[in-house]
């Protein structure tokens, strides 16, 4: 049996080894790509407190008549720290600034997700209490969103080749953890302590071994736990097994709708706000009607909590009463477990203690396929010896 399963380490090891190092390079790069980008980007982010800061409503006229008035208004993110700008996402609705979706097909997709209000293209940062835009930030064509589609797609697309190749790779990953601590499995008390420390005396040989082996066995209920959650992003039916498992729904309730008034134009942002609580809040993000029916979602994060645990606001936009709301309380049981899912992956649950776990877990990974090829190789030479 661990005849079968080493060769199932291996060869699984061997086809999927090159993806999942690029899957471990891309991942160590993403982990502190908030922290990277405020260091490099400080000035988009950070701005001089001044004493009063200027109506939404003044900041959204303003980036209208100066950078780009024909794309639509999507959200607008608003910090409770004095120190941070405002930011304001947007989606293109024409080709001008599309960055590297540049062809009539991107073009048409993107016309089509303006006017249901879909993914912002850009985003834009201004200064509260100036008015002054710092920054428009096409993401698309950002060094990390290139990193990203690489690590998630190999650089193409939801239903793409690469989603597949990846998902297979992940797939094949945990396979290979699997057998590795099946094949890691002592026999007795001597070889348990054998597996559990380096030998730092011995060679380069013994150095490898341990590398691969002992590293393998420490990190590997952590790797198990990236890998699950790299799964439930990659496959659907990983995905639906969490709601199949808990016996809850997919779908969040139907938001509320406005009670339409004719003639009557809506509230402005400011006044969407006034009847909800923002004073023990991270930031509050407030997204606009698509239509004469639709809400205001604002939705807030209190202090102390983590991004996954925002509260969501449903306002009328012609009366400005709160018409309804969704805690994370408010979500099923498997809701909550798939909140979870991408800040584990990310290292982003607990802040930087566990992003400095994920990327330590990304590098020591990366060096697996290469010691365990090295291993193999030492192993065949050994064999032909043996021969002879």
């Amino acid at each position: 049996m661990k005849i079968f399963l080493r060769n199932v380490h291996l060869y699984l090891a061997l086809a999927a080894g090159l993806v999942i190092m690029l899957s471990c390079a891309t991942g160590a790069i993403m982990v502190f790509e908030d922290e990277l980008d405020h260091m490099v980007n400080s000035k988009r982010y950070e701005v001089i407190p001044g004493d009063e800061r200027l109506p939404l409503e003044t900041l959204l006229k303003k980036l209208k008549q100066d950078n780009i008035p024909k794309a639509k208004l999507s959200a607008v993110k608003v910090f409770t720290d004095p120190r941070r700008s405002v930011e304001f996402a947007m989606v293109l609705s024409e080709k001008k600034g599309m960055g590297p979706q540049r062809d009539k097909e991107a073009v048409k997709g993107n016309e089509k997700k303006a006017k249901g209000g879909g993914k912002p293209g850009l985003f834009v940062y201004i200064n509260p209490y100036t008015g002054q835009v710092l920054d428009v930030y096409n993401k698309r064509e950002s060094f990390f969103f290139k990193v990203e589609m690489l690590h998630r797609f190999l650089l193409g697309g939801q239903n793409s080749i690469g989603k597949t190749i990846i998902g297979l790779s992940t797939l094949s990953f945990l396979i290979i953890t699997l057998t590795g601590i099946v094949l890691w499995w002592p026999k007795n008390k001597k070889i348990l302590i054998q597996r559990l420390k380096f030998k730092t005396d011995g060679s380069f040989k013994r150095l490898n071994h341990d590398l691969h082996i002992v590293t393998g066995f420490y990190t590997s209920l952590f790797l198990l736990v990236i890998i699950f959650t790299g799964l439930v992003m990659a496959f659907n039916w990983v995905n639906k097994g969490i709601f199949t498992l808990t016996g809850s729904s997919m779908e969040s309730p139907e938001p509320p709708s406005s009670v339409y008034q004719p003639g009557r134009k809506a509230i402005s942002m400011g006044q969407a706000i006034q009847m909800i609580d923002l004073k023990a809040v991270e930031f509050y993000n407030i997204r606009t009607p698509k239509d004469s029916v639709g809400i205001y979602a604002v939705n807030v994060l209190p202090k102390g909590s983590m991004d996954n645990k925002s509260e969501t606001y449903f306002v009328d936009q012609y009366s400005g009463a709160v018409i309804g709301q969704l805690k994370f309380t408010d979500k099923n049981l498997g809701q909550r477990i798939r909140s979870y899912i991408k800040p584990i992956h990310t290292g982003e649950l607990f802040g930087m203690p566990t992003k400095i776990i994920n990327f330590i877990l990304a590098l020591v990974t990366l060096s697996f396929p290469i010691t365990g090829v090295i291993m193999w190789i030492n192993r065949t030479k050994k064999g032909r010896t043996n021969v002879k």
